[in-house]
């Protein structure tokens, strides 16, 4: 390493702290929230007043809410952030993630080091901490920056074990089991993590290395097993993490889905779920779960031919930003985003292209972002979806590249990957 190259680092990071508190505090203030923060906060607020992770009950003579099934950890978090504190809750909960964000800053550099070296890891360190749309992240009342977090905790360890050739015998299988374990962690706070889990167990089974894809499926299992078994005490049937996956998978291959984005950006969508749910008075989002998953299948198999398409187009709208989410926002917003994305993608694509012809392919790291594109298949791309993993993905091969084709230009060499 060069001298000052961790004093870059760690700049780096304080630089990514104040960014983000310095837009949560000084732009992002007296903002409405949207319908998932509201939930959350209410989630939040009831496990902090003793009555469990349950929404409030409806006010009399008040048209009951639409709520969503939620993964539990992120209100558990809120909840820990703002239950001790006597400043104002928003404000805790913009400090907190912000540091979680800059925790974030050095975990993507740690990624882009094992790959190329500590000068790949500066650089991917100081992309982080300026990349618009992880500055602004932080703000929201949404799990985005703490899986981030999680995620890119899970990779690197992952990582690890992959490098072995048996990593349960040669590392100890309590390191694999805590891979498991930090996985299951990843799931609940967005379940969406499940299909890294799948795919790290499938490339382990590919390689022969049964013994490690159980010992992953075993720490998962310890942390998301109990939280399943409360679903099954509270609702009456198995509910794995959260109930939210029914309606996003039924609204991501709705027959007017144009192949992005939720019911906020697709005004025929949210009307035909008005239709749904008058079908199915009184049902909690839990039980309703199945029936949304039934509905929608049912639309698949009438016309497999209508649903290729869409799944084309959920592939081009996973990578261009121009799908309807984009547009919700102000034009500020919508040219930041959009610029600041395309900038990375062409980066970022150049870098993964260098990485892959110098043989420092990270494959944990593909598998993160395979997963991410699966995702997106299956039910729908939208910058939220995009954001915590496609984006930090996409720092790690530009920073790498960049240090693998230029290694003058940062002042260090490359280094062998982990």
């Amino acid at each position: 390493m060069i001298p000052g190259a961790g004093r870059a680092l760690w700049l780096a990071v304080l630089a990514g702290l104040l960014l983000r508190l310095a837009f949560g505090f000084g732009y992002w203030v007296d903002k409405p929230l949207t319908h998932d923060e509201n939930e959350y906060l209410e989630l939040a607020t009831n496990l902090l007043e003793g009555r469990g992770f349950a929404y409030p009950d409806s006010v009399a003579g008040e048209p009951a809410l639409e709520r969503f099934g939620r993964a539990p950890l992120y209100p558990l978090f809120l909840a820990a952030v703002t239950g001790p504190t006597r400043i104002d809750p928003l404000s805790a909960i913009k400090i907190a993630q912000s540091a979680v964000g800059a925790l974030g800053v050095w975990l993507v550099a740690i990624a882009a080091t094992r790959v190329a070296g500590p000068g790949a890891g500066v650089v991917a360190a100081w992309m982080s901490a300026l990349y618009p749309p992880l500055v602004w992240t932080p703000s929201y009342i949404l799990s985005e920056t703490l899986y981030m977090a999680l995620a890119l905790a899970h990779v690197l360890l992952a990582g690890r074990v992959l490098a072995e050739k048996d990593g349960a015998s040669r590392r100890g299988g309590w390191v694999v089991v805590l891979c498991g374990v930090i996985g299951g962690v990843a799931s609940l706070t967005r379940p969406a993590h499940l299909f890294f889990l799948l795919l790290l167990g499938v490339w382990l089974l590919t390689k022969w290395r049964i013994r490690d894809a159980v010992a992953i499926a075993v720490g998962a299992l310890l942390v998301i097993a109990p939280w399943t078994a409360r679903n099954v005490r509270e609702y009456g049937h198995p509910v794995l993490i959260a109930s939210e996956g029914g309606i996003t998978f039924w609204t991501g291959n709705h027959p007017l889905s144009p192949g992005e984005g939720d019911m906020a950006a697709n005004p025929a969508i949210k009307r035909d779920n008005q239709r749904f749910r008058a079908a199915h008075p009184g049902l909690s989002p839990e039980q309703l779960e199945p029936l949304y998953y039934r509905e929608a299948m049912q639309a698949i198999a009438r016309d497999p031919m209508w649903w290729a398409g869409l799944v084309a187009r959920k592939l081009f709208y996973t990578w261009v930003p121009v799908g309807p989410s984009y547009t919700l926002h102000s034009k500020r917003y919508f040219v930041a985003s959009v610029v600041s994305y395309g900038l990375l993608l062409a980066a970022g694509l150049a870098g993964a292209l260098i990485v892959a012809r110098r043989r420092r392919w990270p494959t944990a790291m593909g598998l993160l972002l395979a997963s991410a594109i699966l995702v997106c298949v299956v039910f729908f791309p939208q910058e939220r979806f995009r954001i915590p993993v496609i984006d930090p993905a996409l720092i790690v091969f530009a920073a790498s590249g960049l240090a693998l084709l230029r290694p003058q230009a940062i002042g260090l060499g490359s280094r062998t990957r982990a």
